[in-house]
């Protein structure tokens, strides 16, 4: 990634200017996973990657408890919500909540194609009425002035042409949209379950480059099929920025390489056992607050991927994490069966 190192080399001096670097880095929204416990943890490994909470609906944040649901750790910014739903006046609330709450992003899930969103009319249904993502986004923005984005695939169903991606595109940013991430397949809203429309539509990269090429002065956002680092090269010389979901979350050490290689931060040796020393007071205060452990520790089993001692330190986790009084000990005891293997 020498290219990428050489440009950002120019552009991020120091850390105010690697943060305004010309790319943007993102975790992806993931239901159950992308909670503040997985957040707090990731934004140990980046300080500049931009990380998205779990799709929030509209509805829970009405009716339900808001503090739950948008309570975050000032450490995890910068940060985008991620809402759900479809009609603007709620949209509307949701995203001036979003700005007291201290969100720098509001995002509108166009993108989703489970049957619960289906029966709320949001998600990917949403492509086939792009007026109302549009006037949807317009009163977003009237109710708050942090970033408003949409996250979305190249289409659905019925949607088969380029020429329609752009109409969506089109129409959407007349309400003042001017950053779409877009998932580089379609939905399938029938036949298909949310995990296989992740892995059966075909990635369709060129089209999400046409976007960027049709709408210069969009920042464009690609995710779908990245895996690594060394996969953002050839997508961020054809794009803004891009959105790793799954991959992150499997293998969070790929985070770790993120700020020296994309947003030029000068390298530093750390360790993955440095990032347990730095999680294990936040572990703490959770565990004194009520949070059980393993609530915890799920989001930390693939931190040793692919390192000697991973099973062991896994399977220490699984075993022992969810058990009544489990304390942070059992952490430490699983980051020491990986040193006792590498020793």
């Amino acid at each position: 990634m020498s290219e990428i190192l050489d440009i950002n080399a120019a552009n991020a001096h120091d850390a105010s200017a690697s943060i305004t670097s010309p790319w943007r880095f993102c975790t992806a929204p993931m239901m159950d996973w992308s909670n503040r416990h997985c957040r707090y943890f990731w934004r140990l490994l980046s300080q500049h990657a931009r990380l998205y909470t779990e799709m929030v609906t509209t509805g829970a944040l009405i009716h339900g408890d808001r503090n739950r649901f948008l309570h975050f750790n000032a450490e995890e910014t910068p940060i985008a919500l991620q809402l759900g739903g479809s009609n603007p006046q709620d949209l509307a609330r949701c995203a001036s909540w979003a700005e007291d709450w201290g969100y720098d992003e509001v995002n509108l899930n166009c993108g989703c194609p489970s049957d619960r969103v289906q029966n709320g009319a949001f998600g990917a249904c949403l492509m086939a009425e792009p007026e109302v993502v549009r006037d949807a986004v317009s009163a977003m923005r009237g109710a708050c002035d942090i970033e408003v984005t949409v996250k979305h695939r190249i289409g659905i169903d019925h949607m088969e042409s380029y020429e329609e991606l752009c109409h969506f595109v089109g129409t959407v940013a007349e309400g003042g949209c001017k950053v779409f991430i877009v998932h580089a397949r379609k939905a399938w809203l029938k036949g298909l379950s949310p995990k296989e429309n992740r892995e059966v539509p075909p990635l369709n990269y060129p089209w999400v480059y046409r976007l960027k090429q049709d709408f210069p002065d969009f920042t464009i956002v690609i995710n779908g099929g990245i895996e690594t680092l060394e996969d953002c090269e050839p997508h961020l010389s054809q794009v803004d920025g891009v959105m790793l979901g799954r991959s992150a979350y499997h293998n969070p050490w790929v985070l770790a390489e993120l700020d020296q290689q994309l947003f030029g931060k000068p390298k530093s040796p750390r360790y993955r056992e440095d990032i347990i020393d730095e999680l294990l007071p936040y572990v703490e205060k959770e565990l004194a607050n009520g949070t059980r452990l393993n609530q915890i520790t799920r989001h930390v089993l693939g931190l040793y991927q692919e390192v000697p001692g991973a099973k062991r330190y896994r399977r220490l986790l699984s075993e022992q994490a969810h058990r009544p009084g489990a304390g942070a000990d059992v952490l430490r005891a699983a980051v020491n069966e990986v040193t006792q293997c590498a020793a």
